[in-house]
């Protein structure tokens, strides 16, 4: 069959693929579908069709497969925050850990090494300390919508996430299974106070409005709880009124801030911010340290399988009382912290000034007197001259960005020689495509996923490096 765009097609998913798609063959040619999984079979219309494969959208279910459940949330299908809510957890955890297994041995080479079984997650629902809800003058249409002869209008002021692959669209939402209920019920509550009292949103195209997200943070041992409200302009006239509103409503709310963004960036981070009530932090814990945690800086997301993810680094560094430890890709020293009850010293670099800020807080609030933080991009100052001056590691940590190591920074671990290294990686492919390269020097003993992420496609992946004698 010549597959063709806009052709309807009958298709049987037989396996799950790469960011949550279910992929199915038709003539040999892989079809890439969200919203399936694997046993289904459906009825699905051609998007995209290059040379070796294909994308379609689904349009129904024609027989539903063994791993299919109904999710718990209305907006689940077109939602981009989660893209497995109709996957049974039990099965989410072997597929993550497939994909982790084909980038290891496909990307990586490394076809002798076995994946541990993943680390599940206690609370497959409600586990995120953290929600950006985006602002928009336009809505995203359900099918049902985009079907009804009559026109139906899209303009409104839309709060909450965009849909899978649009940008320029907000999927109006009613509720959110991800973080405490709460923060749906404040998401609903802002909006519908800049409704009444006629707040414009921002809109992208003519950088016109006021209003450009909602940010909720909620600590998991504290119960602080920040509402960051983040506008185009500084007006406080607008600002203040709001943040009352919300504090009478909601008086669990610790801390309001006000970032202002006046710029054309779409980032949620602001120019620079306001505290509008509160310290202007939440606090939270891991292990035994407690943090300090500013709107703009980062910190894991899922608080309880953070400290899992952490035992795990901590048990494959092998710390030992002389040990230097590096911990590279610091942020706002969480791990950098929590290493330093095993190890002489324990350096954090950083490019984020705000993390290397928030982190020499952390050090001082527990008292941590054996770690130092360097500012820097790391292929600039991961160098001899920062050996020199804090000493040879005995231990390296490296937690890069989705894109993984900078190639410099690869060759210099290279050179380096570094008796243990441990990898944390919220993409296994570019991990994989890293530890090809170490492979060369390091031996690759263990892989160990860790789920922080359910109802996603998203998995955290844990490696130990020793250095080949």
């Amino acid at each position: 069959m010549a597959l063709k765009k806009g052709q309807d097609i009958e298709l049987d998913i037989d396996d799950a693929a790469y960011k949550g798609k279910g992929i199915g063959k038709i003539d040999g040619l892989a079809v890439f579908v969200p919203n399936t999984t694997p046993g289904d079979r459906i009825k699905a219309r051609i998007l995209k069709k290059k040379k070796s494969y294909a994308e379609a959208k689904l349009l129904e279910v024609l027989e539903k497969g063994p791993y299919r459940i109904d999710p718990k949330c209305q907006h689940a299908k077109n939602c981009g925050g989660c893209s497995w809510q109709h996957v049974s957890y039990e099965h989410q955890k072997e597929f993550k850990r497939d994909q982790v297994r084909d980038h290891i041995h496909r990307i990586g080479g490394l076809t002798d090494l076995e994946v541990n079984p993943i680390i599940g997650c206690d609370l497959p629902f409600y586990y995120r300390n953290k929600m950006e809800y985006s602002i928009g003058h336009k809505r995203w249409l359900s099918q049902e919508e985009v079907n009804r002869d009559e026109y139906v209008d899209d303009r409104c002021f839309a709060v909450g996430l965009h849909a899978p692959g649009r940008f320029d669209k907000i999927l109006n939402i009613n509720e959110c299974h991800l973080q405490d209920p709460i923060s749906y019920k404040i998401m609903d509550f802002f909006r519908q106070w800049c409704v009444e009292n006629n707040i414009a949103p921002f809109n992208r195209i003519d950088h016109k409005g006021f209003m450009r997200n909602l940010i909720i943070r909620k600590a998991y041992y504290t119960d602080d709880l920040m509402v960051n409200i983040v506008t185009y302009q500084d007006d406080q006239g607008l600002i203040e009124p709001l943040a009352e509103a919300l504090l009478k409503e909601f008086p669990e709310i610790t801390t309001i801030i006000n970032n202002v963004n006046d710029t054309k960036s779409p980032t949620s981070e602001g120019r620079y911010e306001k505290i509008i009530h509160g310290p202007g932090y939440i606090t939270d814990k891991i292990g035994d340290y407690r943090f300090n945690i500013d709107a703009n800086a980062f910190f894991q997301t899922n608080t309880p399988q953070a400290e899992q993810l952490y035992k795990i680094v901590k048990d494959f560094a092998g710390i030992r009382d002389n040990d230097i430890i590096y911990d590279l890709y610091c942020g706002v020293g969480t791990l950098t912290i929590y290493l330093s009850d095993k190890a002489k010293k324990v350096v954090g670099i950083e490019l984020e000034e705000v993390a290397i800020r928030n982190a020499q807080k952390n050090a001082e609030k527990n008292n941590i007197d054996n770690v130092s933080f360097v500012k820097g991009d790391m292929k600039d100052v991961f160098t001899e001259e920062i050996s020199d001056r804090y000493g040879d590691p005995n231990c390296l940590v490296t937690d890069p960005p989705r894109a993984g190591m900078h190639p410099d920074v690869v060759e210099r671990l290279i050179e380096l020689k570094v008796p243990k290294i441990v990898y944390v990686s919220c993409n296994s492919s570019t991990m994989a495509r890293d530890l090809k390269k170490l492979n060369e020097v390091y031996e690759i003993q263990d892989i160990q996923p860790v789920d922080m992420f359910p109802q996603t496609y998203h998995i955290e992946t844990v490696a130990k490096l020793r250095l080949r004698t």
